[in-house]
Formats: C-alpha cells, structure tokens, sequence
C-alpha cells in the first residue's frame, strides 16, 4: 500500500520504532529540550530522548494541541516523525520558526513539488540517509509493523548536522519492546 493513498485517506497517525529515533540522538546536545510537537507519552521519540537525559515536551493534536495554531515552547530542538499528508506544510513552519529540527519524512517524492523545491532552495537543511527501511506501525500495543514501505525515509534537518548529507545504519534487530 502507498503512504501518499494512506495519508490521502485521513489516516496519518504512523508511529517510529525506537531503531528509527537511535541515529538523530547522537547530534543533539546533552541535556536540551526538545519539543516533539506530533508525538504523546506512548512515543518512541519522547522515551528515547528523556533516556538520553533530554527534557521533552510531547505535544499532539489528539491532545487538541495543533503544530499550526500554538505557542511552540521554549526548545532548543524540534523533533518528531509529521503526518505524511501535510509534510510541506510542517516543515515551512519549522523553518519559519527557525530552530533546530529533524523530522523523519518518506523521501519518495520530497523534493519533487515546486512549493518544496523552492522552500529548499531558500533554506538551509541537511538529510540523514539510514541504510535501511524504517517499518512503521500503528498500535502501540502491538508495535508489529502495519507497513513495509517501498521507499527509504529520512531525516530532513536544519542547523543540527555537521554536513549536508550524512548516512547512518540502524539495526532493526535490536529493536526494544
């Protein structure tokens, strides 16, 4: 099944398994604060960013905390995995809010819309390539995966990697319960 036919049916909500959240952690500095503005208590960003002594504040529209129509919280890093279906839209709001962020996107299709080629080309941003699939789930009680993607996701960042494109492995073997 396609993630845009997913996405385009209203149903958005993908959760990270910890082996996908793992590669961001080692380019944020100790004890930030992190704002995880599509995630909740359950996600795996929010766990493995306090086990690496960050503070964390968990933000989600089923909370009836919407990304667009908030206060965005004192942070030094915006961190999460957005709904596919407004991708564009994210991530013009992240750089017009202008802080650190990383947000893991399907790469399939990223930079092929002319309002995103353009938001690229006056932003500055880096990747973060994975050697593997990320296998997305959609219970967390269950977190076997509801989808085996054809196409890679990524890490699209600003002002948190050392170079522009960079290329880290993820172990899906060692995935935590």
């Amino acid at each position: 099944m396609k993630m845009d036919k997913v996405a385009g049916s209203g149903n958005d909500e993908f959760y990270t398994p910890t082996y996908a959240v793992k590669p961001i952690l080692k380019y944020v500095r100790p004890k930030s604060t992190i704002w995880c503005p599509f995630d909740d208590e359950r996600s795996h960003f929010v766990k493995e960013l306090r086990k690496d002594g960050h503070t964390v504040i968990p933000t989600h529209i089923f909370e009836g905390i919407d990304f667009f129509n908030c206060n965005v919280p004192e942070c030094d890093y915006i961190i999460s995995n957005p709904p596919y279906s407004k991708k564009t839209e994210v991530l013009q709001q992240l750089f017009d809010i202008g802080r650190p962020f990383a947000m893991l996107l399907g790469v399939v299709g990223l930079f092929e819309s002319q309002r995103r080629f353009e938001m690229f080309a006056n932003n500055d941003f880096e990747v973060l390539y994975f050697n593997r699939r990320v296998a997305y789930f959609k219970d967390y009680g269950e977190q076997k995966p509801s989808l085996n993607p054809p196409f890679s996701s990524v890490y699209l960042c600003s002002k948190m990697l050392p170079k522009q494109i960079m290329f880290e492995e993820v172990d899906r073997t060692k995935e935590a319960a």
